[in-house]
C-alpha cells in the first residue's frame, strides 16, 4: 500500500479537498513531511475535516491532542507555537505591569511555559529556516496554494465595497461639519484648516474610486495603492470633521484588502520615474493653467493672482472658491478635466505587464519539440509567423499563443510528451494571471481537450477536421461523380499537377505562385490562426510541399501547400489559392491529384481543412441541430461555415471534432470575440478605424 507523509494540521476547509481528497492530501504532504499514514487513515482525516467545517464547528479556541504535542486553533486557524508563547509572554507582561496579575509562582511557571514554546519553534521566525511548505506567514499556519479555496469573485466584490467607500468619502468630503464636531476641532486647529482637508479629501476619493475599476481586475498595484489611499482617508476623515465612522469605514476596508491580498495578483509594468515626471509635469501645468483661464474669463471680476490661485485650487479640489462665475458650466469644464487626467494617470499606472517577446533561442527550441512531439495534424502551425511561445519550467513542452484584447489564445494542442503537459497547462493559467489575461485555446483535439478539463477548463464543440485516408480514397463511384467531373474537365483543357517541396522552389516557380496569391486575395490580408500560416514566406512554410496546377502552356493558375505532421505519415493543407480565370472545378483538381501524388510518397492521412459546427449540418441528432442548421445557413452569406463543410465533404474524409477551451462562462465571450478577430473573421477595433477613416466599420 503507498504510505503518504501528512499531519492533520496540514488540512483546511478547502472545497476542493471533497474532489480529490486522497491526492491533495498526498501531493501536500510530499513537501511538508510528517507520520507515515495508508491511504485509508488519509481519507478518514480529511473526511472529519470536511465534516467539521461543514458543522460550522470552527470555535474561538480548539485545542487538538498531537502526536507531537498539543495544536491550539484560534478560529479553525492553527497557530504557531513560539507566536503562542509570545502572546502568553505579552499577557503576562501587560497584567503585571498594571498590577492586575501578581507575580506569583503560578505566574513564574506561565513566563517558562512562554519561554519554552518559543524556543521549541524559533526556526519559524527567520523565512530562510521556516517550513514554508506548511506555512508562508509569522503567527498563523497558512496552507499552501495548492490547498487554498481560490475565490475568483472576491476582486469583483471588493472593487463594488471600495467604490461605495469611495462615494461615501466623496460625500463627506463636499458636505459641512457636524456643528459640535466642527467647534471642537477649532480647539485643536486652525478654522483655515479645515476646508483644505475637505479639498484633499475629494480628490483622493475620486483617485480610490478609479482603483476599484482595477482592483477587480486584480491588479496588485490598485491593491497597493486603494491600501494608501484609505488610510489617508481615515486621517483626513478624523481632522476634517472628526467623521470617525468614515474613518472606521476605511480602516475596516483597508484591512479587509490587506487580508484578502493575495487575490491580487496581476504584475504591472515597472514604474520609470524619467518617462513619468514630464507627462505628470505637464498634464498638471494643463490644469493649473486650465482653472487659471476659467478664472479669469469666466469670472465677474478681474482677480489678482492671489484670488485667482485660490479659485483654481478650489476649482480642482471641487469645493466653492471667492469667485462667482457667469457661466455655471465653467467650473465643470475644468473638473472633468481633472476627471480625464485622472483617468489617463490610472490607465498608466495600472497597465499590467505585457508577456516577453519569444527570442530566437526558443524558437529553436520549438522547432526541435514540434519535431520530436508534433504528431498532431496541427503542429506544424505552431511555426508560422506571429505566433508567441510558453514553455513549460524544464523547457519539455510549450504552446504557442497570441494575444487578443486581454485573452491569451492558444493555437491548437500544447506540444510536449504526455506527462509535461498538464504541468505547462498550470504554469500557463499563473502566466495568464499574472499578466492580467484569460486563457483561451482555439483547435484543441479530443485528448487535448481532456487535459486541459482535468485543469478547471469548459468545453466548446467548433467543428471538425476533415482528414482523408489516401489509401482509400477513389474517383470511382456514383457518389463522388462530380469531382471526378471536374476532375476530367480539367485534364481535358490540359492541366498538369505536380508536387514540389518549398524549399526547392525556383524563382521563377515561386514568382508565379506569388502572383497567383496576389490575383485570388485580391488586396485581402491572410487569415487564419490555429489552422494556417502567413504564405509562402513563413519560416512555417519551408518544411512543406505545395501542389502546383499548371495549364497547357506550363504556366501556373494555382496551388495548395500542405505542412507535414512530425511522427505519422500525415500532412495538413495549409493554403489554397487558383487564379480566379481558371475553369470551374480548378480546387477540386488540385486536392484529387495532392491525394494521388502524396500517395505515391507514403503519406497516408491528409487533413484537409476545418469546417465549423459540421456535426449539425451532416447528422442534425434532433430538432435543435436542425434549428442550428438553418441558423449556420444564413450565417454563411458572411462567413464561410456551409461552404467548407460542403467542399470537404465532397472527398469522404474522417471527421475529427476540434474545440474551444474556456476556464469559464464570463470569459466565452471574450475568448470568443478574440478567436474571431485572430482568425480574421472581425477586423480589429484599430484597424476598422483607421481603414474607415475614424468611423466604425
Amino acid at each position: 500500500m503507498p504510505d503518504v507523509r501528512m499531519s492533520d494540521d496540514h488540512l483546511d476547509c478547502d472545497p476542493a479537498l471533497e474532489r480529490q481528497p486522497v491526492l491533495l492530501a498526498r501531493s501536500h504532504a510530499a513537501a511538508s513531511g510528517g507520520s507515515r499514514l495508508p491511504d485509508g487513515t488519509v481519507r478518514g482525516r480529511v473526511r472529519s475535516t470536511l465534516q467539521r467545517c461543514r458543522s460550522g464547528t470552527r470555535t474561538l479556541i480548539r485545542v487538538e491532542q498531537h502526536e507531537l504535542g498539543p495544536r491550539v486553533y484560534v478560529f479553525g486557524q492553527r497557530v504557531h507555537e513560539f507566536a503562542l508563547g509570545l502572546g502568553v509572554l505579552g499577557l503576562l507582561a501587560a497584567g503585571v505591569g498594571l498590577r492586575v496579575v501578581p507575580f506569583d509562582d503560578g505566574v513564574q511557571a506561565l513566563v517558562l511555559l512562554g519561554v519554552w514554546l518559543v524556543i521549541k519553534d524559533w526556526r519559524d521566525l527567520v523565512p530562510r529556516l521556516r517550513n514554508t511548505s506548511l506555512h508562508s506567514r509569522v503567527a498563523i499556519h497558512r496552507p499552501p496554494g495548492s490547498l487554498r479555496a481560490r475565490r475568483p469573485g472576491l476582486p469583483l466584490v471588493v472593487a463594488g465595497v471600495t467604490l461605495l467607500v469611495a462615494a461615501v468619502n466623496a460625500a463627506s468630503a463636499l458636505t459641512p461639519n457636524i456643528a459640535w464636531r466642527g467647534r471642537l476641532l477649532l480647539q485643536v486647529e486652525p478654522i483655515n484648516s479645515i476646508p483644505i482637508f475637505h479639498g484633499i479629501a475629494f480628490p483622493l476619493s475620486v483617485a480610490l474610486g478609479l482603483t476599484a475599476v482595477y482592483l477587480s481586475r486584480r491588479r496588485r498595484r490598485a491593491l497597493h495603492l486603494a491600501i494608501g489611499l484609505l488610510l489617508g482617508l481615515a486621517v483626513l476623515n478624523v481632522v476634517k470633521g472628526l467623521d470617525v465612522e468614515e474613518a472606521a469605514l476605511d480602516l475596516a476596508l483597508a484591512f479587509g484588502l490587506y487580508r484578502g491580498r493575495h487575490a491580487f495578483d496581476v504584475e504591472h509594468e515597472p514604474i520609470v520615474m524619467r518617462s513619468l515626471v514630464i507627462p505628470l509635469t505637464v498634464a498638471s501645468l494643463a490644469l493649473v493653467v486650465a482653472g487659471t483661464a476659467s478664472v479669469w474669463v469666466a469670472g465677474r471680476t478681474d482677480p489678482s493672482v492671489g484670488i485667482a490661485a485660490r479659485e483654481t485650487a478650489a476649482l480642482l479640489s471641487w469645493q466653492p472658491g471667492p469667485i462667482a462665475f457667469d457661466d455655471p458650466g465653467a467650473p465643470y469644464t475644468v473638473r472633468m478635466l481633472m476627471v480625464v487626467a485622472l483617468l489617463a494617470a490610472s490607465w498608466a499606472l495600472f497597465r499590467p505587464r505585457r508577456p516577453r517577446r519569444t527570442g530566437s533561442a526558443e524558437r529553436s527550441r520549438a522547432q526541435t519539440l514540434v519535431r520530436e512531439h508534433g504528431r498532431d495534424t496541427l503542429a506544424g502551425f505552431k511555426l508560422r509567423n506571429g505566433l508567441e511561445y510558453f514553455f513549460s519550467s524544464d523547457r519539455r513542452a510549450f504552446l504557442g499563443y497570441r494575444i487578443e484584447g486581454r485573452v491569451l489564445l492558444v493555437a491548437g494542442d500544447a506540444v510536449g510528451p504526455d506527462d509535461a503537459l498538464p504541468g505547462l497547462i498550470g504554469e500557463t493559467r499563473a502566466f495568464a494571471g499574472a499578466h492580467g489575461l484569460r486563457v483561451g485555446v482555439l483547435g484543441a483535439s479530443r485528448a487535448a481537450a481532456k487535459v486541459w478539463q482535468r485543469s478547471g477548463f469548459r468545453s466548446l464543440y467548433l467543428g471538425d477536421e476533415a482528414i482523408v485516408e489516401t489509401a482509400a480514397f477513389s474517383l470511382e463511384g456514383r457518389q463522388i461523380r462530380k469531382v471526378r467531373q471536374s476532375v476530367s474537365r480539367l485534364v481535358a483543357a490540359g492541366y498538369t499537377a505536380t508536387v514540389e517541396r518549398v524549399g526547392e522552389l525556383s524563382p521563377t516557380t515561386r514568382g508565379q505562385l506569388e502572383e497567383v496569391s496576389e490575383r485570388w486575395r485580391a488586396g485581402e490580408p491572410e487569415r487564419g490562426f490555429a489552422m494556417s500560416i502567413g504564405g509562402l514566406d513563413d519560416i512555417a512554410a519551408t518544411d512543406g510541399v505545395v501542389v502546383v496546377a499548371r495549364d497547357e502552356a506550363g504556366s501556373a493558375r494555382g496551388w495548395i501547400h500542405f505542412l507535414p505532421a512530425y511522427g505519422r505519415a500525415a500532412m495538413s493543407l495549409s493554403l489554397m489559392r487558383r487564379d480566379p480565370e481558371t475553369p470551374n472545378g480548378l480546387t477540386e483538381f488540385l486536392v484529387v491529384r495532392a491525394i494521388e501524388l502524396l500517395r505515391e510518397r507514403g503519406i497516408e492521412e491528409l487533413s484537409l481543412n476545418f469546417a465549423a459546427f459540421a456535426q449539425p449540418l451532416r447528422s442534425p441528432r434532433g430538432q435543435l441541430d436542425r434549428v442550428f442548421a438553418k441558423l449556420l445557413g444564413f450565417a454563411s452569406h458572411w462567413f464561410q461555415i456551409e461552404s467548407l463543410y460542403r467542399f470537404n465533404a465532397k472527398f469522404f474524409p474522417r471527421w475529427e471534432p476540434r474545440y474551444l477551451l474556456y476556464q469559464g462562462s464570463t470569459a466565452l465571450p471574450a475568448i470568443g470575440l478574440a478567436a474571431l478577430v485572430a482568425e480574421g473573421q472581425l477586423p480589429r477595433p484599430l484597424t476598422a478605424l483607421l481603414r474607415t477613416g475614424g468611423a466604425p466599420a
